[in-house]
């Protein structure tokens, strides 16, 4: 997010001096590292959570077609940034992968053919096909393949144009265009030790390298803070009123991973289902093709757990750190809440590989304990905060605060979260840069603010140009 932050600040402003600061030795060894996420361009064509269904078994699917909408904006992005400059190779980061939904039983399945129906009526989701046939669903992804004497029914969408994304490969590559300008530097091995806002709007930031143990003050007017879990602590740090109230709940996460290459070369797929039986929607299950570094594995889960840390390279005291007075009464009744979610983190925490095994095989029932390993994904920050008619609440998704004049922008929360970056940062230009760069932003991304959605020739056209180009058609 910060990175793409920087380089559209570079192509609209290529005089203006910015400084990144890395806590780390390198850039987007957190949640943007390629095995601490998912990698799946998140676009709305199988997260069932993102498709929720009502008492009276009616499918909202307007945040899939949101989430969806920003994800062209990604693409386009990206497309953009791979025309003007040669240094910029989506290939190394993009593959093309379909996306699937899976669900077994009647009662899914009618979700499942509800929601099909639904979203084949839009026009971003118009190649998107259902089956309940087991044969169709075997070539789709042929590790879906159940043995009679255990049949249920069972049945699947599919949309061919989904996409595995190495979003620390895309990081590197932003970054490498920002390391072009003489007006960019970046700090790394750096922490933030003191931040503070002077009553002219200017902001005081003082690092500390953590290796020399020097330090440097900056002043700044615009501050974005993406730092993943830390941005909470952070924004507590500079007492920003915009941002009282709000806490994080910390999510640990582990994956069982498949380098079998007759395995891998069997699952050309991602695909997604339901949370299994009494857990949160949140731990949606998935099995994964991923491509990193020209290498291609299976990924399957992730399995989550509760944890104190907000970041993977974080500290325990992470989580009771961040308990403040203005916030202690939200945490408090979000914890109470969702004791049941507490519960199951617990529980996923003591999990064995033999439970572990037996959740995959709901996906891919001749599954061998030897061909999987364990692993860690990345942590996730679910958002905290007081909403003035429902209360304390957890709240799922990705979101920006700014300050009252807008000087200030930080990222928090999880999923789509990087999926959606290029529509996300250019809300917060244009938040922090006024609407006079709205234009020049159009130049960038035309398809910002368009609502593609409304039309079947705009879908075409937009996609014959960027799919065509990214591979995707």
């Amino acid at each position: 997010m910060s990175l793409t932050l920087a380089v559209l600040v570079n192509e609209i402003f290529p005089d203006y001096p910015i400084n990144l600061i890395e806590r780390l030795g390198d850039i987007s060894l957190e949640s943007s590292s390629a095995l601490n996420n998912a990698g799946t361009g998140h676009a709305g064509y199988c997260e069932l959570n993102y498709t929720p269904q009502n008492k009276n078994g009616e499918v909202n699917i307007s945040r899939a077609i949101n989430i969806n909408e920003m994800f062209e904006n990604s693409l386009e992005f990206w497309a953009y940034l791979e025309s003007k400059y040669k240094s910029f190779d989506c290939k190394k980061f993009l593959k093309k992968t379909p996306h699937i939904s899976f669900v077994k039983g009647d009662k899914n399945i009618r979700f499942l053919k509800s929601r099909f129906e639904a979203l084949k009526k839009q026009p971003l989701f118009k190649e998107i096909e259902f089956s309940d046939d087991p044969k169709i669903i075997r070539q789709w992804a042929p590790l879906l393949n159940f043995k009679e004497k255990n049949y249920e029914t069972y049945a699947a969408t599919r949309v061919g144009h989904g996409t595995d994304i190495n979003f620390g490969e895309i990081s590197r590559q932003l970054l490498y265009l920002l390391k072009k300008n003489k007006n960019f530097h970046l700090f790394t091995n750096t922490n933030v030790e003191k931040i503070s806002i002077q009553k002219d709007g200017l902001i005081n930031l003082e690092i500390k390298n953590l290796i020399n143990k020097t330090t440097l003050k900056i002043k700044s007017n615009k501050i974005f803070i993406g730092a993943g879990g830390q941005s909470i602590p952070l924004l507590q740090k500079m007492g920003l009123k915009e941002a009282s109230g709000y806490a994080g709940f910390p999510v640990s996460g582990k994956w069982l991973m498949c380098d079998n290459q007759e395995v891998v070369r069997r699952h050309n797929a991602k695909v997604y289902s339901q949370a299994f039986d009494n857990a949160p929607p949140m731990s949606i299950p998935h099995l994964d093709l991923r491509a990193i570094n020209g290498r291609q594995s299976l990924l399957f889960g992730p399995f989550a757990g509760f944890t104190f840390k907000f970041l993977k390279q974080g500290s325990n005291l992470d989580l009771p750190k961040s308990v403040k007075i203005n916030n202690i009464r939200s945490l408090i009744v979000v914890f109470l809440k969702n004791l049941p979610l507490l519960i199951y983190l617990i529980k996923q925490s003591f999990m064995n590989h033999a439970s572990r095994m037996k959740q995959l095989r709901f996906f891919y029932e001749d599954a061998k304990d030897s061909d999987w390993k364990l692993l860690d994904a990345g942590k996730r920050v679910q958002i905290i905060k007081n909403c003035p008619f429902e209360g304390s609440k957890l709240e799922f998704g990705t979101e920006v605060i700014f300050s009252k004049n807008k000087t200030i922008a930080a990222l928090i929360g999880a999923s789509p979260g990087a999926s959606v970056s290029a529509n996300a940062m250019s809300n917060v230009l244009i938040g922090m840069f006024g609407k006079e760069t709205h234009k020049k932003l159009k130049k960038i991304i035309s398809s910002f603010e368009s609502d593609l959605n409304s039309s079947a020739k705009k879908v075409a056209t937009f996609r014959s140009r960027i799919y065509k180009q990214l591979g995707l058609w």
